[in-house]
């Protein structure tokens, strides 16, 4: 843990959950900020409040009250998602930056509140979409628009994984309509693939709950058209024995056992193609012969160096509140990802397919 000095940025983490208290572990270690309030209503916070050494609140209406003291340059809303957009809104009434834990609002009115409260505002706002910070990704995007695998044509997703029986016995919520991967886990997946491949035009979805019988869905598999013109497709399911999702591929969260071997996104264009997160490449030589089926690849993988994502979302919301930096994704651009998940709910509601454009 490094220890804090009087220039560090004082930081309030609102929510002591599973994300927050990763977020008031990075910014203990952090050499650039550091802890000066906790928000949160449960009474069990109260002895980590007091381990940490910093005041605790039961509501940001309270922190706020005391702000002439505590001097917070930004606060981390890792709370409910419902409570994302209040929270945001009383953080630009008081003129502080705020790093707004995914999705950026639990409905697309809620979404387009905040955006339209927002508009002309110069406190600063960043969207915890932490995998935009993935080294791996980033690497991916950059060989995809640079054109090195020439025009992207096809692009294939899966974020297929099992959840236990007791993640359903613990939260009866999750058997019930909202409460389902598409919810819950489509918004990084989505939001992963505007970033690698450009915004997406329209969706054409469907599901099923044939495994679990809950009310709400445990697989969708979904087909996806680019702006570009590029055509995807993308599986769902929290109910089958793979390896093929972020979480598990990629290595970033050690909390879930690591496949390096395994991808879960493949980019397919007219010069070559590439595997995520493997970063692996399969390219025609140049000079070589002609392009074709019967002409073997050229078979590489990218190289880089590994950052943890979170870790690296931290010090880019410290820039932006010192006023160094843009935000990396902002809340219109967070809303973006928002309504490519509603158009799948919508699809998949009415059996149709949904242009993101009719939902505007």
């Amino acid at each position: 843990m490094t220890a804090p000095n009087a220039s560090c940025l004082p930081l309030v983490v609102a929510g002591a959950g599973v994300i927050g208290r990763r977020h008031i572990d990075l910014i203990q270690a952090s050499g650039r900020a550091r802890l000066c309030a906790v928000v949160d209503p449960l009474p069990a916070t109260a002895a980590l409040a007091q381990k940490l050494g910093v005041p605790l609140f039961a509501s940001l209406e309270d922190m706020f009250a005391q702000q002439a003291s505590l001097q917070a340059a930004g606060v981390v809303l890792a709370t409910p998602n419902h409570l994302h957009v209040p929270g945001a809104l009383q953080c630009a009434r008081h003129g502080v930056a705020a790093l707004i834990e995914k999705p950026v609002a639990h409905s697309l009115k809620a979404g387009r509140e905040l955006a339209d409260a927002l508009k002309g505002s110069s406190v600063p706002m960043l969207v915890g979409h932490h995998r935009r910070y993935s080294s791996t990704l980033q690497l991916a995007r950059q060989a995809i628009s640079s054109g090195q695998l020439g025009r992207v044509v096809t692009v294939m997703g899966s974020a297929q994984f099992y959840k236990p029986d007791s993640y359903f016995e613990q939260g009866p919520w999750r058997t019930k309509a909202g409460g389902g991967p598409i919810l819950i886990n489509l918004i990084h997946e989505m939001d992963n693939l505007r970033y690698l491949c450009g915004e997406i035009d329209s969706v054409h979805a469907v599901a099923s709950s044939a495994v679990r019988g809950y009310d709400v869905e445990d697989t969708a598999v979904m087909t996806l058209k680019f702006a570009s013109g590029a055509l995807g497709t993308f599986t769902l399911s929290d109910t089958v024995a793979s390896p093929r999702s972020w979480e598990q591929t990629s290595g970033e969260n050690a909390d879930y056992p690591n496949y390096p071997s395994e991808d879960c996104y493949f980019v397919a264009g007219t010069r070559g193609s590439l595997a995520v997160p493997t970063l692996r490449t399969w390219s025609y030589a140049a000079g070589g012969r002609e392009p074709g089926w019967w002409t073997p690849f050229a078979v590489g993988k990218l190289q880089m160096e590994a950052t943890d994502p979170l870790a690296a979302q931290l010090a880019h919301f410290c820039d932006l509140i010192e006023g160094k930096a843009a935000p990396i994704i902002s809340v219109t651009d967070a809303l973006q990802s928002l309504l490519t998940v509603e158009a799948v709910r919508r699809s998949i509601a009415t059996g149709q397919t949904v242009a993101l454009h009719d939902l505007i």
